[in-house]
């Protein structure tokens, strides 16, 4: 244990230092309603029966790409693409860029793009006569992902 390496707690990345921005037909907006959002994949694996072995073995044979979120309540954005859809049959499909990037952080900064994002639905109107303020789930699928930028490795995390 005496190589081992504790990380510094100020290499977490906080929370609320992110950008998140959407382009729709061309139109690029900051999307800085969002309160929390989470983009993930989960691959698609096949179950493989193997001659001599207990244990069935698993093959990865796809991805399928999902993103929920919760965003303050004050844009028509999405909206207006679902009133648009209803209308005219024409779905939109839109890009995504989440970037986290905190100074303090040795991790530096990271960015991830979501291609072909669509939503599952959403909220058309609501209100709340206890509430404090209105926020909405947003939520809904991508095709394609890239990473133009990566978190810098930590020192002491490559042991090799």
């Amino acid at each position: 244990m005496e190589n081992n390496v504790t990380m510094k707690a100020r290499d977490t990345v906080a929370a609320k230092l992110a950008e998140c921005f959407i382009t729709i037909d061309g139109r690029r907006y900051n999307f800085m309603q969002m309160i929390d959002m989470e983009a993930k994949v989960e691959k698609t694996k096949s179950t493989v029966p193997r001659l001599g072995a207990i244990m069935a073995g698993h093959k990865s044979c796809g991805m399928e790409g999902t993103f929920s979120g919760t965003a303050h309540y004050n844009q028509s954005v999405l909206r207006q693409a679902l009133l648009d859809y209803k209308n005219t049959g024409h779905d939109i499909y839109f890009e995504m860029q989440i970037t986290n990037d905190d100074p303090t952080s040795g991790a530096g900064r990271q960015t991830i793009v979501f291609y072909d994002c669509n939503t599952d639905g959403g909220v058309l109107a609501k209100f709340d006569a206890d509430g404090e303020y209105l926020d909405e789930e947003i939520e809904g699928t991508f095709e394609d992902f890239s990473m133009p930028e990566s978190f810098a490795k930590l020192t002491g995390f490559l042991t090799n």
